[in-house]
């Protein structure tokens, strides 16, 4: 069992947050002993869960509907699935914009080295579109894809 303070430095959030999340019935199981809230391995996974979702982009009142949808049971399976899904597809689909935006980083990189060791653009601008070394092609045509 774990303290609120305890749980707080293992998750870095305020206790103010966790206090948040028990008031909105986050942790419906969890133990309370002379009025100080005690946290199981339950709550730390159900935490886990929480913040992943919080990361996803879900709005508090959906984690709780999760939540509320947990506690049901096997009945709810297939609504959990179904968020859980709709929020990896969110998560795919912010991460290729991110390699999108990562791989057009990566080729300024090379091609500002390149320009810098030359001296000039006069050769990588002989090489663009379509000439460039091919790993470095692969990185140009997914960021201007």
């Amino acid at each position: 069992m774990y303290t609120i303070g305890q749980v707080s430095e293992m998750f870095d959030l305020p206790i103010s947050t966790l206090r948040y999340y028990d008031k909105e019935g986050l942790f419906p199981e969890l133990e309370r002993k002379s009025g100080i809230r005690r946290f199981s391995d339950r709550e730390l996974e159900a935490l886990r869960l929480i913040e992943c979702l919080k990361k996803s982009g879900l709005e508090i009142k959906d984690i709780k509907q999760f939540m509320i949808w947990a506690a049901e049971g096997p009945s709810s399976y297939s609504d959990r699935k179904a968020l859980i899904e709709a929020r990896k597809a969110v998560i795919e689909a912010e991460l290729a914009k991110l390699k999108k935006a990562l791989d057009m980083l990566k080729f300024k990189c090379w091609y500002y080295d390149t320009a810098i060791r030359d001296g000039n653009e006069d050769r990588l601008r002989e090489m663009i579109p379509d000439k460039l070394p091919p790993d470095i092609q692969k990185l140009f045509d997914n960021a201007h894809a």
